[in-house]
């Protein structure tokens, strides 16, 4: 194994935002990189970008999530979400480095009705989900050390999210109408960042086993709908001195969208802890952190 530094893709996403903050393990450096200098729809860059130094990990945090636009240019998506992911983890299997890959709770179509497991058959209901679905497809099938962290409902204080969202749209609404018939666990960015630091050291430490390969779910410990979400996003808010609107809970029916979200994307994170001794934590607890963030001033 070299012993040059953790790559990760994604410069401007959340997890890759999130990774660049808490920093790596000890005795390793981190070089986080987007687009243009890592661009999946440029496979030059990627080439460029992998030959530059012998990574000792590479973390793939970089993918198209826009859910809804992708019905409309899933070639795009396939670009971001299968074809990059696929090279780099060619990459990594030829320089013998682990590769660490982000994928989603969309890859199921949310009709089992208790939580999803790893086994689980995939059938994804949009676009998003296939090509998502598709890249862990290709990462698994270019062999290596590869492990693909299925992850859900991700936010952060920074970047596009439904908990950022929310309260922009509670300053300046009295009310607010939230979907409450879709389940799913959230899950902090800075949570899901620690557990791959932790992945890596545990990796660093111990040496590669065989059954670290493959995938694992990691989402934020419970469950809640996305209303559920919102009040207590609210809730926090609230005590310190932020917004306070009325939400309203309405059905998926009543807020179309070009793509059908799964209905209940809860995933079962006991492999997780199984293998890795990891669980991330409860979602409530990251909320208050994320919006305590969020609403205190920064100077």
């Amino acid at each position: 194994m070299s012993i040059g530094p953790i790559l990760v893709t994604g410069g401007s996403g959340q997890v890759a935002q999130a990774l660049g903050r808490l920093g790596p393990p000890r005795e390793m450096d981190m070089v986080v990189l987007g687009r243009p200098q890592l661009d999946f729809d440029d496979a030059g860059t990627i080439l460029k970008a992998f030959a530059t130094r012998p990574w000792r990990y590479v973390v793939n945090a970089a993918a198209y999530t826009a859910v809804d636009a992708a019905e409309a240019d899933e070639a795009a998506a396939a670009r971001a979400n299968a074809d990059g992911p696929e090279l780099l983890a060619t990459l990594c299997a030829e320089a013998r480095i682990p590769f660490i890959h982000i994928s989603t709770d969309y890859v199921f179509d949310g009709s089992k009705g208790t939580p999803y497991r790893e086994a689980d058959p995939t059938n994804p209901t949009g676009a998003y989900g296939r090509t998502k679905r598709d890249g862990e497809e290709r990462v698994l099938k270019a062999g290596g050390h590869s492990i693909i962290l299925r992850t859900a409902w991700v936010y952060s204080d920074t970047g596009k999210n439904f908990v950022r969202t929310m309260l922009s749209a509670g300053a300046r609404l009295p009310k607010l109408r939230v979907v409450a018939d879709q389940k799913g666990s959230p899950t902090a960015a800075a949570d899901l960042a620690a557990a791959i630091l932790d992945i890596i050291a545990l990796i660093d430490r111990d040496g590669w086993r065989p059954g670290f390969g493959g995938i694992f779910h990691a989402t934020g410990s419970g469950e809640t709908s996305w209303h559920g979400l919102a009040v207590a996003t609210f809730e926090e808010a609230r005590r310190r001195g932020g917004p306070s609107p009325e939400v309203e809970a309405i059905a998926t029916a009543d807020w179309p969208t070009p793509a059908r979200r799964p209905a209940d994307s809860r995933l079962d994170n006991g492999k997780l802890a199984g293998t890795f001794g990891i669980a991330l934590p409860p979602w409530r607890e990251s909320l208050a952190r994320t919006v305590d963030s969020l609403l205190t001033p920064h100077e």
